[in-house]
């Protein structure tokens, strides 16, 4: 097991405890690829194991977000740590199944072509991106709205959602409006090239 694998199923222990909990990191650990996909093909964790990092960070992001003084007393934003670990852990289990190996031709800096490995990507069950996540995710867990709304829109305006709906989503429900920000920072500052 590695560390990154080790720390996640630790918070997500001692965290999530909902019925369904159990079966569904038994899923994550034993049924699927989640430990070892990448998080995308060419930016940020195209390495095995990049979702299961990105899915650490963005709870470290949404943690940190969450402990804000403003965020509290000002936005009164107060969620559950469980709300809070699963949204984040689990907003892009999406992209469990979908990374296959592979390799393409590149120039190296004497102009000689080189195979180097690359990551396609291939959806075996295309159902948009967060509408998936909360799809697999129901599968095992009930989710509250807000929860599941946070995960749907957790792309925020970068998404190919239409951006009243993510506006609207972001009004209704702060913790998607969080949960993007801590996406987004995870994404271009702790994975950014």
């Amino acid at each position: 097991m590695s560390d990154i694998q080790k720390e996640f199923t630790e918070i997500y222990q001692q965290l999530i405890h909902r019925e369904g909990a159990d079966r569904f990191l038994d899923y994550l650990t034993n049924k699927s690829d989640f430990f070892n996909a990448p998080a995308s093909t060419r930016f940020h964790g195209a390495y095995a194991g990049g979702l299961a990092e990105h899915s650490l960070n963005v709870y470290k992001c949404l943690r940190a977000y969450m402990d804000r003084e403003r965020v509290r007393e000002l936005y009164h934003m107060e969620y559950s740590d469980e709300t809070i670990a699963l949204v984040s852990l689990l907003h892009d289990v999406c992209k469990i199944g979908c990374y296959k190996a592979g390799t393409r031709n590149v120039k190296d800096d004497n102009g000689v072509w080189q195979k180097v490995p690359v990551f396609n990507f291939d959806d075996p069950l295309p159902y948009g991106h967060g509408e998936k996540s909360v799809y697999i995710i129901s599968g095992y867990m009930r989710l509250s709205r807000e929860e599941a709304f946070a995960i749907r829109y957790h792309m925020g305006f970068s998404g190919n959602e239409d951006k009243g709906s993510v506006g609207k989503a972001f009004e209704m429900f702060p913790l998607a409006f969080a949960l993007s920000v801590a996406d987004m920072e995870a994404t271009y500052f702790l994975e950014g090239k």
